[in-house]
């Protein structure tokens, strides 16, 4: 005989003859009357789910859909599909395996924010010193930054802007002093003359560490340098580096066209030859020419001992310039500090 089926045509599943129950059993279950245990009993002692809510990919018979039909099971391959991973083949980002730990953006590290250096030592202000770096115009130890917020140290960093060397280093100090007639180029005098040490003795007593570079002797007057910068002190003075200096000299006679290009050329003086490389004339009068010279030699009296040799004694001799440094209209027996674009081009002159 046929099972009947339903309107759809499909056989009718549900209509199963039905398992005896417990009470149809003689209260006892398939376990207790030594057959196979019942699923719920079974499941319940195993801690899974009852058995009458179903087995994975099998239906709850109690379990209908929206339309009130018993639900269908779904298929065990797509559970399987669900469980197995996921493989991608998509190509692995560039910074994938980056260490998480490696700092981004300019080294940081210890010392002293770039912008903040410059602004202490007077080129800018902080915002102006960061347009510097955007710009590109700010040199670090050799090298252009244009990143923000690098930090440096201002004991040992060499930095440059626009080419030109910035002192950045608190403690170095960088004077020019208009030294007067009469005075010794000496700290101190155990004659008791007075001598430049004792311009500078208010800055001695404060901890300054001051020495001058170079000397004038006691009837020259005019530009000497003091500074606590022993590197850049050691190349001024220091004859293969060459650093120009000039003096205006008032020399006895009126001088002939021919002795500005003999100084040129050179003259012979008892330690060696000796020349000047710039020669001017500026005035004549009463007996007397006011010149001007310009010459890298260091030698002791060197500018006297040349007029001497053409025969026009220097009655009187100063000093107005050290290479970028100019004396300028500044007062004897009167200090001021270089500025930065002077300290920026003795450094350069001596290739620090």
């Amino acid at each position: 005989m046929k099972k009947p089926a339903r309107r759809d045509g499909t056989p009718d599943r549900n209509n199963k003859k039905q398992r005896p129950t417990r009470s149809e059993a003689g209260g006892r279950t398939r376990s207790e009357a030594g057959g196979r245990p019942d699923r719920a009993e079974a499941g319940h002692r195993s801690g899974r789910p009852d058995a009458a809510k179903g087995k994975p990919g099998r239906p709850d018979p109690a379990a209908k859909n929206k339309r009130g039909k018993p639900k269908s099971a779904k298929p065990q391959r797509a559970q399987a599909q669900a469980q197995a991973p996921k493989i991608s083949n998509a190509k692995p980002a560039r910074h994938q395996y980056a260490d998480a730990d490696r700092p981004v953006g300019p080294p940081q590290g210890d010392g002293m924010r770039l912008q903040k250096v410059l602004a202490q030592a007077g080129v800018a202000s902080r915002r102006a010193a960061e347009e510097l770096i955007s710009q590109g115009r700010v040199e670090v130890d050799g090298r252009i930054v244009i990143e923000q917020g690098l930090r440096i140290d201002p004991e040992n960093a060499v930095v440059r802007v626009d080419g030109v060397r910035v002192v950045v280093q608190k403690d170095l100090v960088h004077l020019a002093l208009n030294k007067p007639r009469g005075w010794q180029s000496t700290m101190s005098d155990d004659l008791g003359r007075p001598c430049v040490g004792d311009i500078v003795s208010e800055r001695v007593a404060a901890g300054q560490r001051l020495f001058h570079v170079g000397r004038l002797d006691a009837d020259t007057e005019g530009l000497l340098l003091l500074t606590n910068d022993g590197d850049l002190a050691h190349r001024l003075m220091h004859p293969s580096f060459e650093v120009s200096k000039t003096y205006l000299a008032t020399v006895s006679g009126a001088l002939e066209r021919g002795v500005g290009k003999k100084l040129k050329e050179g003259v012979e003086l008892e330690d060696g030859p000796a020349k000047v490389d710039t020669f001017t004339l500026l005035d004549i009068n009463e007996g007397k020419s006011l010149v001007r010279v310009t010459l890298h030699e260091g030698r002791k009296h060197i500018v006297r001992r040349l007029f001497d040799a053409v025969g026009h004694p220097v009655i009187r001799l100063v000093r107005t310039d050290i290479g970028a440094v100019a004396l300028g209209d500044q007062r004897p027996g009167t200090l001021r500090v270089l500025g930065r674009g002077e300290v920026g081009g003795l450094y350069g002159a001596v290739g620090l």
